[in-house]
């Protein structure tokens, strides 16, 4: 293994997994990594929110130990595999002698540094990107058998860590057009198809939830230049980090010598563009472009053994870099290094009040599963996410924990409430209150289908009962939401709706009611979509309907 890895390399490399050991040990839980760990809870071959491979790795972790350390082992190991990667994919008989060289600037890839032992769907989708790019490298020179199904299981790894794994398929494939004659390559494909094939029937027993989010129910903005496509670039320094000037200088001049060093330029540049044309529709997310860190940093490192300039000013950046992340890293536990709060800050002191101030029942948090994940995470109390009209769905809206809190005694907190029975506060020194319900009942999962009449002024509802009892009518009460061509909701009125089965006082389990109605007048101009709701015992209303576009 030494003639591969130099053993200076095998010590940086074990002291770097130690220190992300260390690391998640003493760093609090962020928000998204109790999100995920509530996905294990219940174990599925899909979430809302994204395929099933964080929760896994975190299930994994959770065998071997507990709380914050059992969440990020895995992230720890991938990681190093990651490292192991990167020096395999670099070719050049020089670079032993580069190693603390490499390892500077690899740590110093900001978020690539962060996701070494946070646990994100990002964690996994750098390790198989990376993986998958050595075995097409291997598959290139050599495409054996093993070679196929190692490059098969790992797109399907991918595809199961995170979404935007297709663009890095797509766009390697794009590099090399002569692939869809390579029947080797068919078969790796038709593998991946084959392993996915348990989350693609999960997309369909779930009505495509995911997708259909992502794609057309996610909120969104009006365009804004600084916002969106400014704020992407600045994101694309902000991966990269304080070598970001080098790291893509190097990637200007490199020129492709192969078809494998032609799969890195398209990669990069494939995903650059792709998020550049997303930025004039959505606000793009930092972490959409993350996997151009691996073939960024094999290109950055190749440069780097080849100019003894730039290999001058990267060792020395590279140096600042890696005390700024020590020193970021140690505020992430210890806050008082700097005079900001982040999200490892301060969770348990919050919780712990809490549960002391509800008496062990479990909590409902209004329009939040950020709070709602991370009090069961610390508290290991049944926590739900009431989500209504002005917020959106998430895994909350398609499991079974609402069940874990019907007719239970449970503290409802609310974060625009100014009076409760209770308050707490966080740490940035925002008041919760909190009121207690003796019977709680909520039936956040009753379906209202919207059909528009051909002709006239009313529209059809139908409203499915998918629960394994009866709700009596009387309980509910129905609203209509309008939201302006971005979806953002701007008014919520009541609506009469004509039940056309008047007799009828009860929507009997797994079964569907009938209504028409006439869309009231809104007082906002010009509304783009329209999303009907239903509010039972008092509460806000849900977002029982999905969001019809008026002009329909």
């Amino acid at each position: 293994m030494t003639q591969k890895f130099p053993r200076l390399f095998l010590v940086l490399l074990a002291f770097l997994f130690v220190l992300n050991l260390v690391q998640s040990y003493f760093t609090g839980i962020i928000y998204d990594e109790a999100y995920y760990w509530y996905y294990v809870q219940n174990m599925a071959w899909g979430y809302f929110d994204h395929p099933p491979m964080v929760a896994f790795l975190i299930k994994v972790g959770g065998l071997l130990f507990d709380g914050e350390l059992g969440v990020r082992f895995m992230s720890s190991v991938l990681s190093a595999g990651t490292y192991l990667i990167l020096w395999l994919l670099v070719d050049h008989p020089k670079k032993k002698d580069y190693v603390v060289h490499f390892f500077l600037l690899v740590f110093s890839f900001t978020l690539m540094n962060a996701y070494g032992f946070l646990t994100l769907p990002d964690t996994p989708l750098l390790f198989f990107t990376a993986l998958f790019l050595w075995l097409y490298k291997r598959f290139l020179k050599e495409p054996s058998a093993w070679t196929t199904i190692l490059l098969g299981l790992t797109m399907a790894a991918l595809m199961y860590s995170k979404y935007h794994a297709v663009l890095v398929i797509l766009f390697v494939f794009l590099s090399n057009i002569k692939l869809i004659t390579n029947k080797k390559a068919w078969v790796a494909v038709v593998l991946a198809l084959l392993c996915y094939m348990p989350h693609f029937v999960w997309l369909y027993q779930n009505d495509f939830v995911s997708i259909t989010f992502h794609l057309y129910e996610r909120p969104n903005q009006a365009y804004s230049f600084e916002g969106f496509t400014l704020g992407y670039f600045l994101n694309l320094i902000i991966i990269i980090g304080l070598l970001f000037y080098w790291v893509y200088a190097a990637f200007f001049k490199f020129r492709a010598t192969d078809t494998f060093s032609k799969a890195l330029i398209f990669l990069v540049y494939g995903i650059i563009i792709f998020f550049f044309i997303s930025s004039f529709n959505r606000r793009v997310q930092a972490q959409w472009a993350i996997v151009i860190s691996i073939p960024m940093a094999v290109i950055a490192f190749t440069y780097l053994l080849e100019n003894p300039k730039g290999r001058k000013w990267m060792f020395r950046i590279g140096m600042v870099s890696a005390i700024l992340l020590f020193y970021a890293r140690v505020w992430l536990i210890y806050r008082p290094l700097f005079p900001m709060i982040f999200e490892t800050h301060g969770n348990k002191e919050w919780v712990a009040e809490l549960t002391e101030k509800a008496g062990g029942i479990p909590v409902i948090f209004e329009n939040s599963y950020r709070r709602a994940s991370m009090y069961e995470f610390y508290s290991r109390i049944p926590a739900f996410s009431l989500n209504n009209y002005m917020y959106r769905k998430n895994q909350y809206s398609i499991d079974d924990s609402e069940e874990r809190v019907r007719g239970k005694k449970v503290l409802y907190v609310s974060q625009y409430r100014k009076t409760g029975d209770i308050n707490y506060m966080h740490l940035d020194s925002t008041v919760f209150y909190g009121n207690f319900i003796e019977d709680f009942q909520s039936y956040r999962k009753l379906e209202c289908i919207v059909t528009k009449a051909q002709s006239g002024i009313k529209h059809s509802l139908k409203v499915y009962n998918p629960y394994a009892f009866d709700i009596p009518l009387e309980k509910l009460k129905y609203t209509i939401s309008y939201s302006n061509e971005h979806k953002q909701v701007k008014e919520m009125l009541p609506l009469k709706v004509q039940n056309l089965y008047p007799k009828t006082s009860f929507l009997k389990t797994k079964d569907t009611l009938y209504y028409e109605f006439e869309l009231p007048l809104p007082k906002m101009q010009n509304p783009g979509y329209f999303r009907i709701g239903i509010s039972e015992n008092g509460l806000l209303p849900g977002l029982n309907g999905k969001p019809i576009k008026m002009t329909e």
